[in-house]
């Protein structure tokens, strides 16, 4: 195996291979339970990854499955936003919440949010929400304030996010634009608390099946979790796993059946913190060294989405969504090929049917 068979494996197994067939994903919620979470702070963005994932799917349908709980939003691992399949969510905020507390203790000690705080938030998020009351941030804020709470800008943020990790709290539908939050109890159906070591080994088998062939590094980054734990969970899965040494690193992967990887050339229009990149540690196989550093795989503004080609990262591009129609302006980093340009139309005219409207595709010179 070289460095291009690890990279049409990863194509495969996430699911940015030529769809078709009974093994392709049916639903978003499926693909989300198949990464065991998808990094979602962008939500347009993170829409969009999971909408080219699938053979068939709209903007709205994958709105909808959000609005109806089949999708969690929540902030879990590292910490950031990610969307999680509802049956995943109470065990995998019991293996990864300690060390997200663990990295805001500072955070929580400047803005005085000790124990006791954070119980007398509890008691009052409870209350507001009890009832499928499904509030905003801001309507939270002013329920925490009435109790004496201080809750605004970043330590209502913090509050907040203690309150998902602490399983209490997660994503409600959408009330027009504006997120609200639910209770988790009235929301996801209870489950069974779970050994460590049973959720470590599944977390990892999750991520090496639809993340791998990928190194111990790249899990712990992934899932802030430690390499120590990448190692034990690697330890657990035994002869279940795969290992391939390439250019001195050894990469993991569970065997699995997955769609074929795609013929170059190929185009994809990626969201900023899609998968495919944003979950390694390493990343020279898709993103390109420049002066001896890795170029960073989030493009910095006003282009913050990546284009990548046949896997590997080839330039930047934005979107700009109006009512009835769009425009994806693209800037590669160097000259495209025709075969290349065909293959960049043909992902803009997807995105525009996964809209549901016309697409206009510009090209910027860098």
């Amino acid at each position: 195996m070289v460095a291009d068979d690890l990279i049409r494996a990863r194509l495969a197994r996430q699911w940015l291979g030529s769809p078709g067939g009974r093994i392709w994903p049916k639903s978003p919620e499926t693909v989300v339970a198949w990464f065991g979470a998808v990094q979602a702070q962008d939500y347009a963005g993170a829409r969009w990854a999971l909408g080219q994932r699938l053979a068939a799917a709209t903007d709205a349908s994958i709105e909808e499955a959000c609005d109806r709980g089949r999708i969690i939003r929540t902030h879990v691992m590292r910490p950031t936003w990610h969307f999680v399949a509802p049956q995943d969510l109470r065990w995998l905020l019991a293996l990864t919440a300690p060390r997200v507390h663990a990295a805001s203790a500072s955070v929580h000690r400047q803005y005085e949010l000790d124990a006791r705080t954070h119980a007398r938030c509890r008691t009052v998020l409870e209350r507001a929400l009890t009832g499928h009351r499904h509030l905003t941030r801001d309507e939270l804020a002013v329920a925490l304030e009435r109790a004496r709470i201080p809750a605004r800008g970043v330590r209502l943020a913090y509050v907040l996010m203690h309150a998902e990790l602490e399983a209490l709290i997660c994503s409600g539908p959408r009330r027009g634009k504006q997120f609200t939050y639910a209770l988790v109890d009235e929301r996801v159906a209870p489950a069974p608390a779970r050994d460590r070591d049973e959720s470590l080994a599944m977390l990892v088998e999750r991520y090496f099946t639809s993340h791998g062939p990928a190194t111990a590094r790249d899990f712990a980054w992934w899932s802030g979790l430690t390499v120590r734990d990448a190692t034990r969970g690697l330890e657990a899965l035994g002869q279940r796993i795969d290992r391939h040494v390439v250019d001195g690193r050894t990469y993991h992967a569970v065997p699995v059946r997955t769609a074929a990887p795609p013929d170059a050339p190929t185009a994809w229009l990626l969201p900023n913190y899609d998968e495919f990149l944003i979950a390694y540690k390493d990343r020279e196989l898709s993103v390109p060294i420049r002066r001896g550093r890795y170029a960073p795989s989030r493009v910095p503004e006003p282009y913050p989405h990546q284009l990548v080609i046949d896997g590997r990262l080839a330039g930047a591009w934005q979107r700009r969504v109006g009512q009835t129609a769009a425009t994806v302006t693209v800037r590669p980093f160097t000259r495209l090929s025709r075969a290349h340009a065909v293959a960049v139309r043909a992902t803009a005219d997807r995105y525009g049917k996964f809209l549901g409207m016309s697409v206009t595709l510009a090209t910027a010179s860098r």
